[in-house]
C-alpha cells in the first residue's frame, strides 16, 4: 500500500463523495483515488483522496459521530490571495468564519487557512515582534498580513 497511514473523516449525511468532490477541486495534486460501497446498498461509502498531496479518507457512515474542531485542516497558502480564495470558497453556501484563520465548511470540517508569511511573523527570534504578530492574528477571523505587516511596521516607528 503507497500510502498506508490516513487521516479519516467521518461523515454521518450521504455527502462525503461530494466534500472530497469539492476539496479535491480546490488545491492542486488533489484527486479522489477510490471509492467503495462498505454498506453494499449504497448507504455508507469510504473514500480514499490526496489532498494538496497528502492522503484523507471519508468515511460515509452514518450519525454515530460528528465532526467537531478537534480535527481540522491546516492549509499554509503561498500569499494573501491564496488564502482569499480558499477562505471565500471553504465558508460560502453555509460555511463559518471563526477566529485566528480557522473556519468550518458547508460539511462541518474544520480549517485553518493562513499565508505562510503568518508563520515567519509569529515565529520570529525576537519575541516582542513574535508576540505582537500573535496578538494582532488573535483579533482576526480570515487572517490579513497587510494588516499585521502595518501594525508591526508602526511600532517600529
Amino acid at each position: 500500500m503507497a500510502n498506508s497511514i490516513r487521516t479519516c473523516l467521518w461523515f454521518r449525511d450521504g455527502r462525503g463523495r461530494e466534500a472530497a468532490e469539492f476539496y479535491c477541486a480546490l488545491l492542486p495534486e488533489s484527486r479522489i483515488e477510490a471509492t467503495f460501497d462498505i454498506s453494499g446498498d449504497g448507504t455508507s461509502w469510504l473514500i480514499d483522496f490526496t489532498l494538496g498531496g497528502v492522503p484523507y479518507q471519508i468515511l460515509d457512515a452514518g450519525p454515530m459521530f460528528t465532526l467537531t474542531e478537534a480535527v481540522s485542516i491546516s492549509v499554509e497558502t503561498d500569499d494573501q490571495a491564496e488564502t482569499d480564495r480558499l477562505w471565500a470558497a471553504l465558508t460560502t453556501n453555509g460555511g463559518e468564519e471563526s477566529h485566528c484563520g480557522w473556519l468550518k465548511d458547508r460539511y462541518g470540517v474544520s480549517w485553518q487557512v493562513f499565508p505562510r508569511r503568518l508563520t515567519e511573523l509569529t515565529l520570529r527570534s525576537e519575541k516582542n515582534v513574535s508576540a505582537k504578530a500573535i496578538a494582532a492574528m488573535m483579533k482576526q477571523k480570515k487572517i490579513d498580513i497587510a494588516e499585521i505587516e502595518a501594525l508591526l511596521e508602526a511600532l517600529k516607528s
